[in-house]
């Protein structure tokens, strides 16, 4: 098993661990981890069966404006983005990602802004027999849930968590005991 981290962060595979498949056999990634991931088993030769993408950055139904824009508040103030840029992924949970976080670069930002999915390259990876699954959360505030379930339906098997964001987690709800 290979876990591919996202954005900012290295070691957050534990938090999907009630969905991950622990096999040597199966790739899975976060964010911008998921495309990582997907290019991995594109380019391998070995032996794959499962692909599971956790909130895959999917940013080609943004406008151009909107990634120069995000690149240049990033290279603005790079510690004032990604703290933002944390507390988004964990909406609505308030969940501490500090644990996980890694600095990261301009070039990684820009790549995981401008990706392409390709459903002809997820259809090729369906016909050499790995099994695709994507996760989403339906209130995400990193990527258009909608637009990315929509794109991945037909290759994917998608698993659409209500009320929760891109990191799969709700918001605490207090009990009134």
């Amino acid at each position: 098993m290979s876990f591919k981290s996202g954005f900012s962060l290295a070691g957050e595979g534990k938090l999907f661990e009630n969905w991950i498949f622990s096999t040597p056999f199966t790739i899975n990634g976060f964010s911008y981890g998921a495309i990582l991931a997907f290019e991995e088993v594109l380019n391998s030769d070995n032996r794959i069966d499962t692909l599971q993408l956790f909130s895959p950055a999917f940013f080609q139904t943004q406008k151009a404006s909107y990634k120069k824009m995000q690149l240049r508040y990033y290279k603005a103030d790079p510690e004032a983005y990604e703290k933002a840029f944390l507390e988004n992924v964990a909406y609505p949970s308030s969940y501490d990602l500090k644990p996980y976080y890694k600095k990261s670069t301009p070039k990684v930002l820009e790549t995981l802004l401008n990706y392409e999915w390709s459903g002809e390259k997820l259809q090729l990876l369906r016909d050499r027999g790995v099994k695709i699954e994507v996760y989403l959360g339906e209130v995400d505030k990193i990527i258009d849930a909608k637009a990315c379930k929509e794109f991945f339906e037909p290759f994917a098997k998608v698993f659409y968590f209500k009320q929760c964001g891109h990191l799969l987690k709700g918001e605490k709800v207090e009990s009134e005991n």
